[in-house]
């Protein structure tokens, strides 16, 4: 993988930049939707190429790893022949789904043992068959095995999880190196920089990864229920420390003002369910605010959903009639709102770029912010 800085905002550290894989050009700062069982929930893999145009997506590994199995994965040829996917693809470690498993899994040295969601089966992770298992899944970037602490956390758990968090680092980089890729083409290993919202922990936890020299590195443990302002100020401590002239990933966030605000920071890469998942409660994303599309107010609205929005949903179907969609629980509303809410990220994120470049990108930021902080 091969990362170019190609600027930074002269008001602010927001950044422009190019990851280059084997499957492709990856424009940065760059939105992944999330892919998490080998689809992006209710998109069609040529509306999801055609219309919101993604230069990567997200796959889960926790998930995958379960359903179909690794083994299906393999014999498919990975996860881009099994989906039908020729661009970039990114795994998490599944670190956040055994955190969110708090009641079914244990958490010790060696790893990780949890219970399936699915069926009560028992499973370990470590930090080597993680390897292997995203070895199998076939993603261009993978993550390490961490911890993903939860807010509010004791700040003593928190300095343990993190050093332990680096012990698993250092045990993944060993095997990743250990490991071939299976399929003909190179993938590349992100560490992850935890520490809760300690300001100590965060910068202890980034000079480490930083001294792992990976080729990228990304920032876990946040969007996890703190403050915007705390996930902020944690990442302004991290980008601080973080290399330059490597692509930093801020996991599971967030917001479309989450998102503006982060790349003003010196973050390049965001993932969320957020878009697909408000999108299924009937949720809208705009740039002038956000819509909740079951209210009775768009019940004879026949304007088009967003007549700045890039995908045909945007003026082919009119706020009436998606309302009427979702009033009648037809399937067809809650596919539309996800079209419509991923094209308008990967829109947000690309706007971001042409300002960056242009160098007005904080004032535009400023602006968009203040725009979309409504409800319409």
């Amino acid at each position: 993988m091969e990362f170019e800085l190609l600027k930074t905002d002269p008001a602010s550290k927001a950044r422009a930049g190019k990851i280059t894989t084997d499957h492709g050009v990856i424009e940065t700062p760059i939105f992944m939707p999330v892919g998490t069982v080998a689809s992006v929930k209710g998109v069609h893999q040529t509306e999801l190429k055609q219309e919101i145009n993604p230069d990567i997506i997200l796959g889960n590994t926790y998930h995958l790893y379960l359903r179909p199995k690794t083994g299906i994965l393999k014999k498919a040829g990975g996860l881009h022949k099994f989906m039908n996917w020729d661009r970039n693809i990114l795994t998490d470690s599944g670190g956040y789904q055994v955190y969110s498993l708090s009641g079914r899994r244990k958490i010790k040295e060696e790893g990780v043992k949890f219970k399936s969601h699915i069926d009560g089966s028992y499973h370990v992770f470590t930090p080597e068959n993680v390897m292997e298992i995203q070895r199998e899944i076939g993603a261009d970037i993978i993550m390490a095995f961490d911890e993903c602490t939860p807010y509010p956390c004791d700040y003593n758990y928190a300095k343990r999880s993190m050093h332990m968090t680096h012990r698993w680092l250092d045990r993944c980089i060993k095997h990743f190196g250990e490991t071939p890729p299976l399929y003909g083409y190179d993938q590349t290993l992100f560490p992850i920089v935890q520490g809760s919202t300690y300001k100590d922990l965060r910068r202890q936890s980034a000079e480490y990864i930083a001294s792992r020299n990976a080729e990228g590195n990304a920032i876990g443990g946040l969007s996890v229920g703190e403050p915007a302002e705390e996930m902020y100020a944690m990442t302004e401590v991290v980008t601080e420390i973080l290399p330059e002239d490597k692509p930093r990933y801020l996991m599971g966030v967030g917001t479309p003002i989450n998102i503006l605000e982060n790349i003003a920071l010196g973050i390049d890469m965001f993932d969320c369910v957020m878009p697909t998942r408000n999108a299924r409660n009937g949720m809208l994303f705009t740039a002038h605010g956000s819509i909740n599309i079951k209210n009775k107010k768009w019940e004879d609205d026949f304007s088009p959903i967003d007549d700045m929005g890039i995908t045909f949903v945007d003026t082919q179907y009119s706020k009436a009639y998606v309302r009427h969609l979702f009033t009648v629980n037809e399937m067809l509303g809650k596919q539309i709102a996800t079209i419509h809410n991923l094209g308008f990220y990967l829109w947000l994120v690309r706007e971001a770029r042409k300002h960056i470049l242009a160098g007005d990108f904080r004032a535009w930021k400023d602006m968009m912010v203040k725009q979309m902080d409504k409800r319409l």
